[in-house]
């Protein structure tokens, strides 16, 4: 049997929005699995062994003696601690699941990119990140035996951005398995009350106020829809963490008056999330920027419509199953919101793809892709 390391010293819960949900259940699948000539050891923060207790449990897990939240002592930790750990453990390879690999290390290593943002879109991020990944990530990739991407888009831009050989890249998109469990009618009746959502029609958008996340747009789009006489009007439902953008958008929506329109409960448990994708009228999805794009697997999967941008790994993940739009086209996302809402016949059909475009991403095949990357890269003919 073959010892695979998982870095995961990076990952701190709640902070590095999708990349988490990714990360966890793409092990969750590989757990699942129980590849016999595989062995995987996950190596992580003290956060992240809190969290993720149920996860750490089903494999062999190393908790390095940080908390993940210092960048600086996180990377010093990766090129010191790791590097001594995974060599005294024996492992053939390290999985450096955060996108970056250590300076210093002991064994091959391969890296995950889940996106090279800080670099094609600068904007949206400060100086020290974008100086960060500019310098770090490019020679990141172009050292690792393998570059696991979640799409062919961000496998275009490790090529043509970090110089990455088209060879050494596996693509693992993320899955989404059946919603088996459906939550008990009061509880669902619960959550729907907490939110003043009962018997209403309502929009959602799961996301951290990040600049990119564009929540302007959807704001905007919506109050078109709204008229004078709000009682039977549509609600619009923004879940998610605070971000760098959360002042803007508590500003936008007091500007345009749609304080009692507009539900901001936070991050939401998922089973709450869960709720409010089979209730929701649509997902929308206004973001500007997208390496994957679970969110619109996890809506398809559970019968939500949706609406999208139409930009990177959302073109991929949603196909011909979403309504897909310029996401800066507020009179363009009005009306798509609207067309939504209001016919039917539109509504059942994008619900029947949207279950079909789902089907085509399962976590059990993520498993296996990432399996055969392992594979690959301990092989004897691994460059």
């Amino acid at each position: 049997m073959t010892r695979i390391g998982v870095n995961l010293l990076w990952l701190v819960p709640g902070e590095v929005g999708g990349s988490e949900e990714y990360t966890v259940g793409l092990l969750g699948a590989l757990a699942d699995a129980e590849f016999d000539d595989l062995e995987v050891i996950l190596y992580v923060n003290r956060r992240f062994a809190e969290v993720h207790r149920d996860l750490c449990a089903r494999f062999t897990t190393v908790v390095a003696p940080i908390s993940g939240t210092s960048r600086p002592l996180r990377v010093l930790a990766e090129s010191t601690w790791l590097a001594r750990r995974t060599r005294r453990d024996r492992v053939a390879a390290v999985h450096h699941a955060g996108g970056t690999m250590p300076i210093l290390r002991t064994v091959p290593g391969l890296v995950t990119l889940h996106d090279l943002q800080p670099i094609t879109d600068p904007a949206q991020f400060g100086p020290i990140k974008r100086r960060y990944i500019a310098a770090v990530a490019p020679r990141s990739l172009r050292a690792a035996r393998r570059v696991v991407c979640l799409s062919a888009f961000v496998a275009g831009d490790a090529v043509a951005v970090a110089g990455v050989d088209p060879t050494r890249i596996a693509l693992v998109p993320s899955g989404v398995d059946p919603a088996v469990r459906v939550p008990a009618p009061e509880q669902q009746q619960a959550a729907l009350a907490a939110l003043g959502l009962v018997d209403r029609r309502f929009i959602v958008y799961p996301a951290i106020t990040y600049p990119h996340k564009n929540h302007r747009t959807l704001v905007a789009a919506f109050a078109r829809l709204l008229g004078t006489d709000r009682r039977d009007q549509p609600m619009l439902v923004l879940t998610g963490g605070v971000g760098p953008a959360e002042e803007a958008l508590a500003a936008e929506i007091a500007r345009l008056g749609l304080g009692d329109s507009v539900r901001r409960p936070g991050r939401v448990p998922a089973e709450v999330l869960d709720i409010l994708y089979r209730h929701a009228t649509l997902m929308a999805f206004p973001s500007t920027y997208e390496g994957f794009g679970l969110p619109l697997l996890e809506a398809m999967v559970r019968g939500c419509p949706v609406v999208a941008s139409a930009v990177g790994g959302l073109v991929e993940v949603g196909g011909d199953a979403v309504d897909a739009l310029d996401p800066l086209d507020v009179a363009g996302w009005a009306a798509a919101l609207g067309r939504m809402l209001d016919d039917e016949d539109h509504r059942t059909g994008a619900i029947r793809r949207g279950l079909e475009q789902s089907g085509r991403f399962r976590w059990s095949g993520s498993a296996t892709a990432l399996a055969a990357t392992y594979r690959s890269v301990i092989a004897p003919s691994a460059s």
